[in-house]
């Protein structure tokens, strides 16, 4: 075999190689960006509105799941479940005759529960960002409630609202004690709005 003829089949071997590695690089993107949609549901969706770069995106989501590994995260002991769940019954008593002071409540009882579960609460953001890897369809109603909660700070929210904030606080908490049926995030786990406002608190 001439040097020539060498050349060529290296040359054609590397052309090979280095297509299957593209080919296997490819494939392996599309089943990461699979698995993040599935994982994530609408909040991938959400992600990717606000940057519009799917692969900011997909890290982003990559590197909540590892920080997320690296929480020590535990479930509560039944008795401290049905203590949170009494309490919660008594923030919806209480939206009766005081919603600001329920929303109030609701807002910092959900804090409690998360802290007793192990997930950092020191910055909002971060919280709804490790919530979001178990939770990735409620934590956008929790993004809604906070909303809420700092507009009725601000005098600024209707009973209507207010309602709407303590049926969202009610669902990650039912969520995070494992107490509610959580919408599976590859559906797009929403409720229409006309559905949401026959939810009572």
């Amino acid at each position: 075999m001439s040097s020539t003829t060498v050349i060529v089949v290296v040359v054609v071997v590397v052309i090979v190689v280095l297509g299957l590695a593209a080919l296997a690089w490819a494939t392996a993107g599309r089943r990461r960006s699979r698995r993040l949609k599935e994982r994530f549901g609408p909040e991938y969706d959400r992600h990717l509105a606000e940057t519009d770069d799917p692969a900011r995106t997909e890290r982003e989501l990559a590197d909540r799941e590892k920080r997320h590994r690296g929480l020590t995260l535990r479930e509560l002991e039944p008795r401290e479940r049905e203590t949170f769940e009494s309490r919660w019954n008594g923030v919806q008593r209480e939206f009766v005759d005081n919603p600001d002071r329920a929303v109030e409540h609701a807002d910092a009882l959900v804090d409690e529960v998360m802290s007793a579960r192990g997930y950092p609460v020191d910055d909002f953001e971060q919280r709804a960002a490790d919530v979001s890897v178990d939770h990735p369809v409620v934590v956008q109603r929790y993004r809604e409630a906070r909303e809420i909660a700092a507009a009725n700070r601000a005098r600024q929210a209707d009973t209507e609202l207010l309602r709407t904030a303590v049926t969202n606080y009610r669902e990650l908490l039912h969520a995070l004690l494992g107490t509610g049926d959580e919408p599976a995030a590859g559906t797009n786990g929403t409720q229409s709005s006309a559905n949401r406002k026959e939810t009572r608190a």
